[in-house]
This record gives structure tokens, C-alpha cells and sequence, in this order.
């Protein structure tokens, strides 16, 4: 049997290369999305039981439309209220998220906070709700915790504008320069040539040029001989 090969005098192993104490982008991600997640133990399935969850969490990626979102990783702030019912715990409150985006007409940074409000039931495994329910009509219960994070991202996804503004009248770019025209003055304008005369026009503007330059000639005089 071949005897196993050596490491090479001052190579470094593969383990010693490894960083300590770094997770894995999955890991990380992993991490990130449990803590979303509610234990309902301390709940209970008596009808009627209340939990109130006040937390901050950070937001997960994929939260946004084209041109505006949650930035992942963002503080996303909870107030609601856990409550159980008989075919599930019914989870209401507001959501307070962070937003940055770009303004749809003059392309300005924007930046704002929703307050949103939340209600919707999670459903427990093999309750009349959830065998009655189709696969995206409710929310379930897996064992004996809820996952928070869908219910969020979709309340923020339908509430976030698909063109959103800097400001409600912003009046956006001027065609001609680009310019914000809400920082233009109110007689702001450009010549319009109609391009079937622009070289004439060139023409002209170079004539007039070579007019304003002429200097008189040697021994010229402006008196008129006799």
C-alpha cells in the first residue's frame, strides 16, 4: 500500500487557512431568517391565550420592487400581538420599515419609513382552515412555530409604489439639459430649430462670426475722398 503523502514543509494546512469564527453566506442567511420565526410554546393552544411581540429584526433580502425596497439587513421594527384561536393564532400589530429607493422622474435619491398594519391567521396542521384552504389562500403553522418573514415582505412588496417620487409634485428632468426643473427657474426654456434648417442655420451663426472679427485693413480710412 502506498504510504499517504506528506504536506510540504511550510505549506499551511487546509484547516489553518479556514477563517475561525466566520459563518458561511448560508449559515449567515440561515441565521438571519430563524430569527423571524416565533416558538408558540410559551403560547399555547388554549383559545383566547395573547402574547404581545415587540422586536426589531433585520430585513431580509428581496424586499422591494424595481425602483424602491427595504435595504437588507435594514431595522425592521414589530409591535403585534400573537393570539390563539381555535384554528390557529391570528398575528396582528403594525410594522415599521425602512425604505430607500430612486425617484421615478427626476431620478432623485429617496427615503422614507411605512408604518404598515398587519393581520392574518396562521393555521394549525390539519385544522378545518387549513384543509379547506388552498396552498396560497393561508398561512400555516409548522409545528409549533410560525414564520414571520413572508407575511411582512408581502404586506411591504403590495404597499410599495411602482413609481415612487422625491416628492408628490416633483416635476422631474427637462428633456433638453436634463436638469432638475424643479431647481430651474420658472422661464426655463431652450431654441428650438427645426432640423431641416439647423445647417443653415450653422451656416448663418458662422458668417456672423467672420463679420465680428473682420478688422479693417492697412491705410483704410473712413473719410470719404473728394
Amino acid at each position: 500500500m502506498p504510504a499517504a503523502s506528506q504536506p510540504l514543509p511550510g505549506a499551511a494546512s487546509t484547516d489553518a487557512r479556514r477563517p475561525v469564527g466566520v459563518p458561511s453566506e448560508s449559515a449567515a442567511e440561515k441565521a438571519a431568517a430563524k430569527a423571524w420565526t416565533v416558538e408558540l410554546r410559551e403560547l399555547g393552544r388554549r383559545a383566547g391565550s395573547m402574547r404581545e411581540w415587540e422586536k426589531t429584526l433585520p430585513a431580509l433580502p428581496g424586499w422591494g420592487v424595481e425602483m424602491i425596497g427595504v435595504p437588507e439587513g435594514a431595522p425592521v421594527e414589530l409591535h403585534l400581538r400573537l393570539e390563539s384561536v381555535m384554528e390557529g393564532v391570528l398575528v396582528s400589530g403594525t410594522v415599521d420599515v425602512p425604505v430607500t429607493g430612486q425617484c421615478a422622474r427626476c431620478l432623485d435619491p429617496v427615503e422614507d419609513t411605512y408604518t404598515l398594519d398587519v393581520q392574518e391567521l396562521y393555521a394549525y396542521e390539519g385544522s378545518t382552515t387549513e384543509a379547506t384552504s388552498g396552498e396560497d389562500e393561508v398561512r400555516r403553522i409548522e409545528g409549533e412555530r410560525l414564520d414571520l418573514a413572508p407575511l411582512v415582505r408581502d404586506t411591504v412588496v403590495l404597499t410599495l409604489p411602482l413609481s415612487p417620487t422625491c416628492t408628490p409634485d416633483c416635476a422631474g428632468l427637462c428633456v433638453d439639459c436634463g436638469e432638475r426643473l424643479d431647481d430651474l427657474p420658472a422661464d426655463h426654456s431652450h431654441e428650438v430649430i427645426d432640423p431641416r434648417f439647423a445647417g443653415l442655420a450653422a451656416r448663418f451663426a458662422d458668417l456672423n462670426d467672420d463679420a465680428d472679427g473682420a478688422q479693417p485693413g492697412p491705410g483704410s480710412t473712413d473719410t470719404e475722398e473728394n
